[in-house]
């Protein structure tokens, strides 16, 4: 049996509350969330994220979320329920890796997860 919508919507949904917190990450961080980014002045801290309403079973980033980041190479951004600790929800690669020679600021624009 194929899911509906509807019922592809309603368990998309929930990820507004198990992934209202963005993180990102220098390795792929696995089923616990290893390897999240630390430091930097201003220093890093994960991020809120605003979600869209699911729609034909894909839901996506409502608005771009901005990180302050040290140097190194960013390549994952992860799920979290809370801004420190919580709960880990999983993550996506980025479309591409990005390195900073020094302080800078990291912007995802554009995240969409879906059930097929």
């Amino acid at each position: 049996m194929a899911l509906t919508d509807a019922t592809k919507n309603a368990m998309l949904d929930l990820l507004s509350t198990r992934a209202a917190f963005l993180s990102l990450h220098t390795a792929d961080p696995g089923s616990t969330g290893m390897s999240e980014a630390t430091g930097g002045s201003p220093a890093y801290a994960r991020k809120s994220a605003t979600w869209s309403s699911a729609s034909g079973g894909s839901k996506a980033l409502s608005s771009a979320v901005t990180f302050d980041v040290p140097a190194g190479t960013y390549t994952h951004v992860g799920y979290w329920s809370a801004g420190s600790g919580g709960t880990y929800s999983g993550s996506r690669a980025l479309t591409a890796s990005t390195t900073f020679g020094g302080q800078a600021q990291l912007t995802i624009s554009a995240v969409t997860e879906s059930l097929t």
